[in-house]
């Protein structure tokens, strides 16, 4: 009797020890499967990694998306552990990023291209905005530099020779044909909101919130944004975690032809692949 109650005795310190620590390793899910946890703009950067989850899966990777609505927190997040990657940003806001916070990230590889596109309730062309017509665009100072660059492109201003056009700024316009005002102090977000309350002459948009909005950046906007952009968007990880097996998975899968596949048939060049 006494051997038979020794033996569930140890039965049951086995089952408790088991249940305490005896489970999954830290950063792995059910059946010893990877998990990995990207942040990321809703549209169009979720709708994609959710396209790739099952493809993940595949490969033994559990891939957890965690939704942001802004420009800041993914980042933040990313920062203090809460990530293990983010998808949301062009390089030029990574840079920036890096520069203004003292972030320690890096680029793991370009997935797509969001062309930003001119958005009018009032005009169809940007030939007929206004004398003194008021551009209204997004306060995210990493974006001026390329819509400037865009409106440059488009022949109604000339910017100052010799900087770099990525950071260019309203006081870098050297010739504005048609006196056109920059009110530049709206966040990113509320874009598609003041365009629809038919504020300013035009509305630049970026065009993952352009979509959210249920805009499509090349059915209704009066301008977009040549695909050649150098605004790739990407992955950013904490520096040294781009060489890992679960990041570099997710960069694979992501170029994968049936992801990029996907990206050309669901967003008919509103968004544009890259596999760089």
């Amino acid at each position: 009797m006494k051997k038979y109650l020794s033996l569930v005795l140890v039965l049951v310190i086995s089952a408790v020890l088991a249940a305490c620590g005896g489970g999954n390793k830290s950063g792995e899910g059910e059946g010893g499967s990877k998990e990995l946890t990207v942040g990321a703009s809703n549209v169009p950067h979720a709708k994609i990694l959710e396209k790739a989850q099952p493809l993940l899966e595949d490969k033994g990777i559990n891939l957890k998306i965690v939704k942001y609505q802004d420009y800041i927190m993914p980042n933040k997040a990313l920062n203090e552990g809460e990530l293990d990657a983010n998808y949301f940003q062009h390089i030029p806001y990574l840079t920036a990023q890096i520069k203004e916070n003292g972030y320690k990230f890096e680029n793991a590889g370009g997935i797509h291209i969001e062309p930003i596109g001119v958005y009018s309730k009032k005009y169809k062309s940007l030939n007929e905005l206004p004398k003194g017509g008021e551009i209204i665009m997004s306060s995210s100072v990493a974006d001026h530099g390329r819509i400037l660059s865009m409106l440059e492109a488009e022949g109604l201003i000339k910017l100052k020779a010799g900087i770099d056009k990525t950071t260019a700024q309203v006081k870098d316009i050297t010739e504005n044909k048609k006196s056109l005002k920059f009110k530049a102090d709206i966040e990113a977000s509320l874009l598609p909101k003041v365009y629809e309350n038919n504020e300013g002459d035009a509305v630049l948009i970026n065009s993952n919130y352009a979509i959210d909005a249920g805009l499509n950046p090349v059915k209704d906007s009066i301008a977009l944004e040549n695909s050649d952009s150098p605004y790739v968007n990407v992955i950013a990880v904490k520096k040294g975690d781009k060489d890992k097996k679960e990041i570099k998975t997710l960069i694979e899968v992501l170029h994968s032809k049936e992801i990029q596949d996907f990206i050309t048939k669901e967003y008919k060049g509103a968004v544009v692949p890259v596999s760089k």
